[in-house]
């Protein structure tokens, strides 16, 4: 034997206050402000949507390619200040992107303070390219 379904009970106010209470609903005043809204071609718009995104060049793979070319290289501990990434993601980051997709020469050395990488000048092989 199963229970019957619960029924929903409604709020006990009489239909007119019902009535009453829908209406003073729908003719309260709202308080959210309308913000205006800015032209896509305005020099406002551009210099606020130029400030938003950051460009390019300031990514973190940029940042991290850029310490790599570097003459002195950069560890993986380095690389993890500079982007915010845990170790895995640097290595993955080297293997993956580094030598594979981008196809760059990443060359590492054993050093006191760990293991320095660095992109070597020569980047591409005759073969590859």
């Amino acid at each position: 034997m199963s229970k019957p379904a619960a029924k929903r009970h409604t709020a006990a106010l009489p239909k007119d206050k019902k009535k009453a209470h829908r209406k003073s609903a729908a003719q309260a005043p709202t308080t959210r402000t309308i913000k205006h809204r800015r032209e896509k071609g305005s020099p406002l718009h551009q210099a606020r949507a130029s400030a938003q995104r950051p460009s390019h060049t300031e990514s973190k793979q940029a940042r991290a390619i850029a310490m790599l070319r570097a003459p002195g290289g950069a560890t993986i501990e380095a690389l993890m200040r500079v982007t915010g990434w845990q170790p895995h993601s640097v290595r993955g980051f080297l293997a993956g992107v580094i030598r594979k997709k981008l196809g760059l020469n990443l060359v590492s050395t054993a050093a006191d303070n760990g293991r320095v990488y660095r992109i070597a000048e020569a980047a591409r092989t005759e073969s590859a390219a």
